[in-house]
């Protein structure tokens, strides 16, 4: 596994996190996602040594720490430029009235979902982008 290369891309994840407190609304934010995904996918076809879905995987793994930490933190602010969000909170059978709770909680389950769309995406990238030959 190439670390390096799992920690830089999550900074992807880390910009998005501050990026969606205030400045892109719930409406085009999977827009800014599926390009973040496809950048992500490339450069871990890229770049990674093999186990291309598993370094997709942990990528959004890490995403959604940076991502669960900005939104729990500023969680204020969030809800402020979200309302939506807070009405979605309140059909959650668990932890009502608890929206920071909620997101902590939720956190690791939507790393993991989009983790495995992130790991498909690399998978099928690898496919489809040449690497170079090592040593080159």
């Amino acid at each position: 596994m190439n670390w390096k290369l799992i920690f830089q891309l999550s900074l992807f994840g880390l910009a998005m996190a501050f990026a969606t407190i205030t400045l892109i609304p719930t409406r085009i934010e999977p827009a800014f996602w599926l390009l973040v995904f496809i950048l992500c996918a490339w450069l871990i076809a890229k770049f990674a040594p093999g186990h291309f879905f598993w370094h997709g995987m942990l990528v959004s793994i890490v995403n959604s720490v940076w991502i669960t930490a900005a939104h729990a933190y500023f969680y204020r602010s969030y809800i402020n430029h979200h309302p939506e969000m807070v009405d979605m909170s309140a059909k959650i059978p668990f932890l009502q009235g608890h929206g920071r709770e909620q997101m902590v909680a939720m956190g690791p389950v939507f790393g993991i979902a989009f983790g495995l769309i992130l790991g498909l995406f690399a998978f099928l990238a690898s496919k489809a982008v040449k690497r170079q030959p090592a040593g080159n």
